[in-house]
C-alpha cells in the first residue's frame, strides 16, 4: 500500500509522456554514473602513476585509489543530474516534493563534493596499506572501507552544527508528518 491510497487519494494514471521522461532521465542518470567512474579513475590515475603522488602511493596500493574513484565519479555522477532533476520537477501542490530552489540544490551539491573528499581521504588511506599488505589483500580492504564509508559521516548530528538541511533530513519535516 502507498501512502497515496492510505490518505484516500485515487492514484492518478501515468501518461506515456511521463513514463518516456521518466526513462530518459534515469538513462541519463544511469550514464553519468557510470561516465564519472570512469572518469575519476582516469584522474586519480594520472596524479598516481606518473604524477605528484608515485612516491606517496606504494604500488600495491593503486587498486584502493581506483575503488575510491569509482565511488567518487559514480556518487556524484549519480546525485548531480538527481538534484539537478528535484529543480524543475517537484509537485508541492498534489503532496509531493516540492521542487529543490537554487540555493538548496548549492548546498545539496557542495554536500556531495565534500563527501566526495571524504572517499577520497578514505581510499588514500587504505592505499598506504599497500606497503604492508599485498595488491589482492589491499584492494579487498579499500572496497570495503570505501563502501561503508558513509558510516562516520552519517553518525554525525549535523543538525547540532546548523547543517542539517545541506545533509539532508532522514525523517519527514513536522508540517508532511500533519499531513
Amino acid at each position: 500500500m502507498s501512502a497515496d491510497s492510505e490518505a484516500g487519494q485515487p492514484e492518478a494514471p501515468r501518461s506515456t509522456a511521463g513514463n518516456i521522461a521518466f526513462g530518459a532521465g534515469a538513462l541519463l542518470t544511469l550514464t553519468t554514473a557510470v561516465l564519472g567512474a570512469f572518469a575519476a579513475v582516469a584522474l586519480l590515475g594520472r596524479t598516481v602513476d606518473p604524477g605528484p603522488l608515485s612516491g606517496v602511493v606504494p604500488d600495491d596500493g593503486h587498486r584502493a585509489l581506483v575503488v575510491g574513484g569509482i565511488a567518487i565519479g559514480g556518487l556524484t555522477g549519480l546525485m548531480v543530474p538527481v538534484i539537478l532533476f528535484g529543480m524543475v520537477r517537484g509537485k508541492e501542490a498534489n503532496g509531493g516534493p516540492p521542487r529543490v530552489g537554487p540555493a538548496a540544490a548549492a548546498r545539496k551539491v557542495l554536500t556531495v563534493l565534500v563527501f566526495d573528499v571524504w572517499l577520497l581521504a578514505v581510499a588514500f588511506l587504505v592505499a598506504q596499506l599497500g606497503w604492508i599488505l599485498p595488491a589482492r589483500l589491499t584492494t579487498v580492504v579499500a572496497v570495503f572501507a570505501v563502501g561503508f564509508g558513509w558510516v562516520p559521516p552519517a553518525l554525525v548530528p549535523w543538525e547540532r552544527f546548523g547543517l542539517g538541511d545541506g545533509f539532508g533530513k532522514l525523517r519527514p519535516s513536522a508540517s508532511r508528518q500533519a499531513k
